[in-house]
């Protein structure tokens, strides 16, 4: 494990200065970058304290806050009713295309880094884990994971989709072979956001595609990965951390330092 450094940057992107929040070693070297993106209440204190345990895994990680169009740099949504009622109203009021170039304004961030090798991949939680979807469609990223997919499948039944007029490409552009690099999507089997016949229709999607991907469900609700309210899974959740960040070491690799040692930032090569 690494003692960590955290910082922000306002980056500029073609909808306003979008608030970057970056966790890293504080240990001297280059490590493999990682985006991480949020669910809708934004830069949370849970995903704070996941982009920690990637960080401390030897990872940059950057975390766009995704409304920044609507609300203050800054700002995090409360986790009630009033909070997921503002975050979805953003969710759907927001042009597809400035979610992705917000995506490519991460990228070019962190290739740049002094810190970071270069090498990349993204993680996603809930909406994030379709800007994750999306994010693999970028040639730079090498792994994407995406924990409980929102808002990919469509339903007659379940209106769904990410973006103004909720009409997003994501699944389209899957079948056409536009994911790149190693794909994984977690699910939890009794989520009732994303119901046995949505997973289908994106497990369908990536096979049409021929995309490199791994599928794991559990039985879990929605959420399961949050460390705050009544659906964390703290065991299944230890263990999927632990999965991503094989997944990441073997596709980004390990970067200049293996070990620091506790108390002080000596290192051994």
């Amino acid at each position: 494990m690494f003692l960590l450094d955290s910082e922000y940057s306002d980056l500029a992107t073609p909808s306003g200065a979008m608030r970057t929040h970056v966790f890293r070693p504080a240990a001297p070297g280059r490590y493999p970058g990682v985006i991480l993106y949020s669910e809708i209440f934004q830069v949370t204190g849970p995903i704070r304290r996941t982009a920690a345990q990637l960080a401390g895994n030897g990872f940059v990680v950057a975390v766009p806050e995704i409304f920044h169009e609507f609300e203050p740099l800054g700002r995090v949504l409360e986790y009630d009713s009033a909070g997921a009622d503002r975050g979805n109203w953003c969710k759907i009021n927001k042009p597809l295309a400035a979610y992705d170039s917000d995506t490519r304004a991460v990228i070019d961030f962190l290739k740049v880094h002094p810190q970071c090798t270069g090498k990349l991949g993204s993680m996603g939680i809930c909406i994030g884990g379709h800007l994750n979807f999306r994010a693999c469609f970028e040639p730079e990223i090498l792994a994407g994971v995406s924990f409980y997919a929102t808002d990919l499948h469509k339903l007659e039944a379940h209106p769904r989709g990410l973006g103004l007029g909720m009409a997003d490409d994501s699944l389209e552009r899957a079948r056409k072979k536009a994911v790149h690099g190693e794909l994984l999507m977690i699910w939890g089997r009794q989520d009732p956001h994303i119901p046995s016949e949505g997973r289908r229709q994106v497990y369908e999607a990536l096979e049409a595609g021929d995309a490199n991907f791994q599928w794991l469900e559990f039985n879990a609700a929605h959420a399961f990965l949050r460390d705050e309210g009544a659906r964390y899974n703290p065991v299944l959740a230890q263990q999927c951390i632990q999965i991503v960040v094989e997944l990441f070491k073997r596709k980004l690799g390990e970067g200049d330092l293996h070990t620091v040692a506790i108390g002080n930032q000596n290192s051994r090569h």
